[in-house]
């Protein structure tokens, strides 16, 4: 696990975007695993300008989203496709075909989970998987209590998810408390994982995942287990982590060899 501690949110989307960068220029076809959220809004805008200004090209990339609610139409404001569109496919060169989200509308949502493994499957896995991590520790929608051999498949939301997210819907609008989602055995087949954590809300969260046991209580601690993870936080994300300086002085070597 490589852990990146930073100043802000802006340095977190820089270096983060930065590392997609370098995948897609060495594998121009990549296959992309996605997230939505807080976190990864300033990584796609630097993806956008990136790719405005001709450092970086999507046009052979396929993506896969981690997650989609049970029951939004892909049209809705709400919805994680809507997002998507919003924040990034609709502002950069990738074919809309080639971009894949969960059918939250899914008239057999079993069929269609199997189905979007499958497809994972035939395009030969992820390269390259962006995460967030939720205030209780989830990864995608596997919330505490998860298999961490679980595949893509419906998941009841916490009442804390739940409750973190009506922001984002009016008080008389119709919220999810279902989800489909990637599975932790899923994200982890990935050939390399970057999760992004900022704030002082997520630093529980960070530190039961990086100092605390491997359990399905903290589902982002799987990551432990994970060859190719880099944690990229800001210092409040980090702020309750009691081995910082070690973290920071691993960094600072991992760069010096990069550099040679």
């Amino acid at each position: 696990m490589r852990i990146v501690i930073l100043n802000n949110s802006d340095d977190v989307a820089a270096y983060g975007a930065q590392l997609i960068i370098r995948q897609i220029q060495t594998k121009p076809d990549s296959v992309l695993g996605l997230a939505t959220g807080s976190s990864p809004m300033k990584l796609y805008d630097k993806l956008v300008e990136a790719v405005a200004a001709g450092d970086v090209s999507l046009s052979q990339c396929v993506s896969f989203n981690l997650d989609e609610y049970v029951g939004l139409a892909p049209d809705h404001d709400q919805s994680y496709r809507s997002f998507m569109q919003k924040h990034l496919f609709e502002r950069v060169d990738i074919r809309i075909e080639n971009t894949h989200v969960p059918d939250g509308l899914a008239l057999d949502p079993e069929d269609m989970c199997a189905q979007y493994e499958q497809a994972i499957r035939d395009h030969h896995g992820i390269d390259f998987q962006l995460l967030g991590i939720g205030a209780n520790g989830h990864i995608g929608f596997n919330e505490p209590s998860s298999s961490l051999r679980s595949r893509t498949r419906i998941k009841t939301l916490t009442m804390q998810t739940v409750e973190d997210n009506a922001r984002f819907f009016r008080a008389d609008e119709f919220q999810p408390e279902l989800a489909i989602t990637m599975g932790i055995e899923t994200i982890m087949e990935s050939r390399q994982i970057m999760l992004l954590a900022t704030g002082e809300h997520k630093a529980a969260a960070v530190k039961a995942m990086i100092e605390g046991p491997v359990s399905a209580s903290c589902p982002a601690s799987i990551l432990q287990f994970h060859p190719k993870a880099t944690i990229v936080l800001d210092t409040a994300a980090a702020g309750q982590l009691e081995n910082t300086q070690f973290y920071q002085r691993v960094e600072q070597e991992a760069q010096k060899f990069e550099a040679k």
